[in-house]
């Protein structure tokens, strides 16, 4: 008997995977290298034939075997964008499952597209389980009718779902009683986000640094703290604001900026590799970000992890890790003031702020470290 045909063998589905970075692509990649004794197979999306990216059909990356599709079907985007990904999926699984047997596992990551694929492959082959792990971070129940709908008709295909927040459990016991819903958070690689907390003095920092780590959309509330760094100048005038990540409203923001006359104290640094992002947070001093929604907000925990103390909005899965005075400091939702407000108290009260790093610290490594959510997983594709 081969070494492939004695290993458990798990089918990953998701919308999309490395080099583009993101939650549930991050979440795939440090879950599947801690797990060398599971064989991986991968699908995902592929941009059509000469588009900027022009990423292989075929590629290993790290412990995982990564199939693209969805070139031919991508043809009709114009019509239905990504609503043909399902189906490119569902026959690329079922070629690959005629070259090498079936899977003991399909597990979709994020109940979108790609989990599509999955729920047709679960009418094909009904005996092997379908796990789903829901990780979105927008406010589900105000999305389109459709998505909502074919969300609810995956979950109700579904065999387990692993959640990473008590939010998102909810949400998924209200489309789906009767399945069993794990709660399995992302996490950190501490040795990545600690290690440069020693190397950098505190000459190295900026003075009274804020530092954001986002997408630039809504859901993100940049406007909100682009706003507040306004009120919190008027009484700390070296404060600065670096804003890491690109998106839909840059140019808006921008605009923002010059506009409350801030040019010299926002800095936009746009995307950076992840691996450098644990250097730009040793530079600030606190992180924030006044989310309107989040499935959990695994920037939070990076920047925990890195001894900065952060400041967030009651939503979503962020209570889960934030506790106000403990662990962080709450601001309102869509609320400038108070947000400058908790800054200057970071700003100004030293004892607050390290009491807050090394609870944040204490919380990450013992709840969100990578090693134990792999584990997590290990258990879970063992059981079913």
């Amino acid at each position: 008997m081969t070494q492939k045909s004695t290993l458990r063998r798990v089918l990953i589905l998701t919308t999309a995977y490395l080099p583009q970075v993101g939650g549930s692509e991050l979440a795939i990649k440090n879950i599947t290298d801690r797990l060398p004794g599971i064989y991986f197979d991968l699908i995902t999306s592929r941009p059509p034939a000469g588009g900027s990216k022009n990423l292989p059909e075929y590629e290993k990356i790290g412990n995982v075997n990564v199939y693209r599709t969805g070139n031919l079907f991508s043809l009709f985007s114009f019509l239905l964008p990504k609503n043909f990904l399902p189906l490119a999926i569902f026959f690329k699984a079922c070629r690959l499952m005629r070259k090498h047997g079936p899977y003991n596992v399909i597990h979709a990551y994020q109940a979108s597209q790609a989990a599509g694929g999955g729920w047709l492959l679960k009418w094909k082959y009904p005996k092997i389980p379908f796990l789903v792990t829901v990780q979105e971070g927008k406010v589900l129940s105000r999305q389109s009718w459709p998505t909502r709908f074919f969300r609810y008709l995956v979950l109700k295909k579904t065999d387990e779902a692993t959640v990473i927040s008590n939010y998102l459990a909810q949400y998924v016991k209200s489309q789906n009683p009767k399945i069993p819903v794990i709660l399995i958070p992302n996490g950190v690689d501490l040795k990545q986000f600690s290690i440069f907390n020693f190397q950098f003095s505190n000459k190295d920092k900026k003075k009274n640094t804020i530092i954001t780590v986002s997408r630039l959309v809504e859901k993100n509330g940049i406007v909100d703290l682009i706003t507040a760094m306004a009120m919190v100048k008027n009484q700390i005038p070296d404060t600065k604001l670096m804003v890491i990540g690109s998106g839909p409203l840059k140019e808006s923001l921008k605009l923002k900026v010059t506009s409350l006359k801030l040019e010299n104290s926002v800095e936009f640094l746009g995307e950076i590799p992840n691996e450098s992002l644990p250097e730009y947070l040793s530079r600030a001093d606190i992180f924030v970000r006044p989310s309107l929604s989040e499935g959990l907000g695994t920037a939070f925990l990076e920047a925990m992890a890195s001894g900065l103390p952060i400041i967030g909005t009651r939503v979503g899965g962020i209570p889960d890790f934030l506790k106000d005075g403990e662990t962080g400091l709450f601001c309102n939702v869509g609320d400038p003031q108070d947000l400058a407000e908790k800054i200057k108290t970071l700003l100004t009260d030293k004892e607050l702020r390290m009491r807050l790093i090394d609870s944040g610290r204490k919380l990450v490594a013992e709840k969100y470290d990578w090693n134990i959510i792999a584990g997590e997983f290990d258990k879970i594709y063992g059981r079913i």
